[in-house]
């Protein structure tokens, strides 16, 4: 082996690992341990991008450092490979789920094994394989038969509940419950509860229920539960989606449009821990961009309820505010679409308008309602609200920009004091009494918290610190409210209306749910004729029959499935013991691996995955099942690889007339005309494009010679006149290898995207098509994919992974450019070259190093060990370039440097590293190496390299020693031949000596 061959190299050490079982982890009580953890993937059709292998690689080289460091280190992979991609692929063609997942996963690690990854494969797991999705389903159960007692803080067995209804009844019971949880329990259900039942029932009441009327009751006390709840529902895919899978009112995938509707669905009670989800956030080494991401997602805020009475209505509406104290400020009340009074209150004038007002507010999701600020709508539902404390009427409006889910849903509105407010105000000539002192809102409501109050009975001239005190006070004294801690958080709805997720372990008889034992998990998914709703509008599993059920029981099975997040909730917590058949993880195992200590991973899944994981984690810690209740010590959000997209510029004509002699002779529509790219420039004066008459610019002039040609090629047509309309000019993206330093391919364009095999391209004068371009996100949708396969070929994995930790801080998104991967490319065979001869064979020897060569190797010990301690892997390859650098200069390839070097290089080049370790003549793989520590008196400088100068110039440099004193600095300086040339035979008048820094003399 003359050269560095990096694909022999590199398929020698994958092969050697793998029959090795080298990475292979077992726990180990005399070592300590170290869990580090990448988000696993979903494994696309697509397969892996650069982008991708980001945060892998800087996981992976922590992981290895790690080992060199003593630590006995977990690093499992695998794949969250339930989801609607591999669903819409099987509606498409028919073809089963399974068998695509598990094509795309084959695909996944042949990209990864090739890698270099340090991955202990003997623990993989499958969010979708039965044997995982059992301790889904599990857990599922666990929260099901749980309750969230307020009073110890923390969930319990629902038998514990269910003890104290039997003794008590629901006396001194502190639930965390959803608010007026009993009005959804209808009285012909529960005849003995009567009409003014409120929540309160005796232990003789429970005893004198039967089975279902409990379990209805019970149901709003489960932390995972049935209920009706409005969702983001999208009919395109036949599927509710969470708010993050909502992109401006369409599904993120596919883009398909989406609708509020409520549904009856299972949900899960994560706000009952919302305060201790933002407790822990103190506890965790997270970036605070997540932390607030999560704190804002939670959205904590304290304030008052109050209830206001309607007039002629015995309801009452009750309304959360944090700013008691305006509430003299209060001019009109809005009610959310949904919220359950609306129906009852508005009068048979208004509802019709209402009944408009509530299908168009469907339409909208919640982001939508809560970003479109400008867009003022509502309606007047006819009632009135009864002031607490003037006694005055207030009507009640019904508008989307107040949401069902958050507070109450109904607010007090406040034109003075809230900009929402004021909008609606002024948009339908509502009063705005001005309650601030000193403040004009003629303009725009008063944003200030700390301005007096006016015009407010008992609370005027007080600031608000001290109004809002006593105003809560007025309102409890007066039975028309109540000091109050509300969240922004929201239960989560687990139901999805798929057929790729995990089935729930639940069956229904008398339609009441019912839990399949554990004995007889896992519920598999049935197999069905086609994997789209029923033509009733059920879920894909409605389709199975009954013997398509491996468990079937009562009357019907659930129909739904999981969301994506359920089995990402936990994941980490199996890799711990990934074969376990009697329980999800054994005790002892969790023990000793306990949280992860580094988890790597992109920041867009801080209010979902990040969130729920926190929510189980502390679920499963309160029924004693693990011992921590973070799941990540330490996380870190690597940025994006940016893609370098191209674009070309399409015109959009919708039709072309040829006329002659003011008639038209032909017509061409948008069907019959083909592709027309246009450039760029084209694509800001597209309102040139309309119905033009004889005077037409030369630009439109020149296209329409183009088109003729393509069209008319009968030279008879010459004169004919054209005459064109087009709606503009759309900006499409193209594959990247279709373009060449920005000049279109126009022959591989037809060939790569058959629309544009015969399209008509507007060129400049030299023939030549320029693209526009743009760095975003890499993504197939957008062409400007690469894929790692063609450079770890081309370079090798060690080149690539170094490569990708060069570009930048791992935190930071950066464009993807190839143009600097051969300077990590030739500094690999830089180092071969040091360490081998011309004829491949080793160079290195046994002589003892040189002062100089030791400095180096432990200059750059230490400055690695310090980098990799702080995260900072894209410094670690500068250092290890100037370290190689200085010993080629040196001329070095002595073993006692080699070998430091080589582990230093191991974590970012382990196939280099191995090769080199065993060719110095070691049996042991090197990651089995202990990590090499720097000895600082190899650092500590010995001479000084002096700028010498006479009159104040610079006139040479002599290196002395540093123990010198200033004597004899001076007596070397002027001894110095150099010296003798500036001084022309005079003596000098002063020499002035700064150790270690200068030295002048004067003439």
């Amino acid at each position: 082996m003359k050269d560095y061959r990096h694909q022999d190299i590199e398929r020698k050490w994958q092969k050697r690992w793998k029959q090795n079982e080298t990475y292979r982890v077992t726990q180990d009580s005399e070592r300590p341990k170290f869990y580090a953890l990448d988000m696993f993937p979903y494994p696309s059709g697509a397969g892996l991008h650069v982008g991708h292998p980001l945060g892998y690689i800087a996981s992976d080289i922590h992981a290895r450092y790690m080992r060199h460091k003593g630590y006995n280190v977990l690093h499992p992979m695998g794949f969250d490979s339930f989801g609607l991609p591999a669903e819409q692929y099987a509606i498409q063609t028919g073809q089963h789920p399974a068998v695509t997942t598990e094509n795309n996963i084959a695909r996944y690690k042949e990209q990864l094994g090739k890698l270099g990854f340090n991955y202990d494969w003997s623990r993989e797991v499958r969010t979708s394989d039965p044997d995982y999705y059992r301790w889904t389903q599990w857990i599922f159960k666990q929260l099901y038969n749980a309750w969230y007692n307020k009073e110890s803080n923390k969930a319990e067995p629902i038998a514990t509940l269910i003890e104290k209804f039997e003794q008590n009844g629901s006396y001194n019971v502190q639930a965390h419950v959803e608010p007026n949880w009993w009005k959804s329990l209808s009285p012909e259900a529960f005849p003995f509860f009567g009409e003014h039942f409120r929540g309160e029932f005796t232990a003789t009441d429970w005893k004198s229920m039967n089975e279902k009327q409990r379990e209805l009751l019970l149901m709003h006390f489960r932390l995972t539960y049935l209920a009706d709840t409005m969702v983001n529902w999208c009919p395109a895919l036949g599927t509710v989606l969470a708010n993050d899978e909502v992109k401006d009112g369409r599904s993120e995938r596919g883009g398909h449009p989406v609708v509020q509707k409520r549904m009856r669905q299972w949900s899960m009670r994560i706000t009952a821990f919302a305060q201790r989800l933002l407790d822990g956030l103190e506890t965790i080494d997270w970036s605070d961009h997540i932390k607030e991401m999560q704190r804002n997602w939670i959205g904590r805020s304290e304030g008052a309820s109050i209830w206001f009475e309607l007039d002629g209505h015995p309801e009452k509406i009750e309304v959360f505010t944090t700013r008691p104290d305006t509430i003299f400020g209060a001019s009109f009340m809005v009610l959310a679409p949904e919220h359950e009074l609306v129906q009852q209150i508005t009068s048979a004038e208004y509802r019709d308008k209402v009944a408009d007002y509530l299908q168009q507010a469907s339409l909208k999701t919640e982001r939508d309602r809560q970003s479109d600020v400008k867009n003022v709508t509502g309606q007047f539902t006819g009632a009135h609200a009864i002031h607490p404390f003037s006694g005055e009427k207030i009507p009640v409006w019904i508008a989307d920009y107040v949401l069902a889910g958050y507070g109450t849903g109904a607010i007090m509105a406040v034109p003075a004091g809230d900009q929402r407010d004021w909008d609606f105000a002024r948009k339908f000539d509502i009063d705005i009494p001005e309650i601030f002192e000193g403040v004009d809102i003629s303009e725009q409501a008063c944003d200030d918290k700390t301005v007096k109050l006016v015009n407010s009975g008992f609370l005027t001239g007080m600031t608000p610190e001290k109004a809002i005190r006593l105003c809560i006070e007025e309102l409890e004294k007066a039975g028309i409210g109540q000091g109050k801690i509300n969240y922004r958080l929201r239960d989560a709805v687990f139901s999805r209306q798929r057929y790729w997720g995990e089935p729930f372990p639940v069956y229904y008889k008398d339609d009441v749910p019912h839990l399949i034992p554990d004995d007889q998990l896992p519920v598999e998914l049935p197999d069905v004729d086609k994997y789209l709703p029923t033509e009733d509008g059920e879920p894909p599993l409605a389709r199975g029959r009954k013997e398509d059920w491996n468990v079937f029981e009562g009357d019907r099975m659930e129909y739904n499935t999981m969301p994506g997040w359920a089995g990402s909730s936990w994941y980490f917590l199996r890799y711990m013991d990934p074969h376990n058949q009697t329980t999800f993880a054994d005790r002892a195992k969790i023990d000793y691996w306990k949280q992860v200590d580094l988890y790597i991973g992109g920041a867009e899944h801080a209010t979902g995955h990040l969130l729920y994981s926190r929510f189980w984690t502390k679920f499963l810690y309160d029924l004693g099942h693990i011992g921590f209740d973070e799941p990540f010590k330490k996380m870190i959000n690597q940025g994006m690889i940016l893609g370098r997209s191209s674009f070309v510029y399409r015109l959009m004509i919708q039709t072309i007339h040829l006329v002659k002699e003011g008639e038209t002779v032909r017509f061409y529509s948008q069907r019959e005309l083909p592709q027309i790219l246009v450039p760029k420039s084209y694509y800001d004066f597209h309102n040139e494009w309309k119905h033009f008459d004889d005077n037409q610019s030369k630009r439109i002039n020149d296209i329409l010679e183009k088109i003729r040609l393509k069209l008319e090629a009968n030279p008879a047509n010459a004169n004919r006149k054209w005459h064109a309309q087009a709606v503009g000019v759309q900006k499409l993206h193209i594959p990247i290898d279709c373009v060449d330093n920005d000049i279109l391919d126009v022959r591989k364009l037809g060939t790569s995207v058959s629309e544009f095999d015969n399209a008509i391209v507007v060129t400049d004068d030299n023939g030549n098509y320029h693209c526009g371009h743009e760095v975003e996100k890499m993504s197939k949708s957008k062409f400007n994919v690469q894929t790692p396969d063609e450079l770890v070929e081309q370079f090798g994995a060690d080149t690539l992974r170094m490569y990708e930790m060069f570009l930048g801080p791992l935190e930071q998104s950066k464009p993807w450019d190839t143009k600097g991967i051969n300077g990590v490319y030739n500094f690999l065979r830089k180092l071969w070259r040091l360490t081998h001869e011309k004829d491949g064979a080793m160079r290195v020897t046994d002589e003892a190093p040189t002062r100089d060569e030791l400095k180096a190797v432990h200059k750059a010990i230490k400055k690695v060990s310090e980098d990799l301690e702080r995260h900072a892997y894209n410094t670690v390859v500068s250092t290890l370039m100037i370290c190689v650098n200085e010993l080629s200069d040196l001329q070095c390839s002595k073993r006692e440097i080699i070998e430091p070097l080589a582990i230093l290089l191991s974590p970012y080049a382990p196939h280099f590293a191995e090769e080199l370790w065993e060719k110095l003549g070691h049996s042991k793989s090197i990651t089995e190496q202990g990590w090499p520590e720097h000895n600082e008196g190899y650092l500590v400088e010995n001479s000084f390299e002096y700028p010498v100068s006479f009159n104040g110039k610079t006139r040479f440099k002599l290196e002395l020693p540093l123990g010198l004193d200033k004597t004899e600095v001076e007596k070397a300086v002027l001894a110095d031949e150099q010296s003798a040339k500036y001084l022309e035979g005079k003596a000098p008048k002063k020499v002035i000596v700064v150790p270690g820094r200068i030295v002048n003399v004067v003439v």
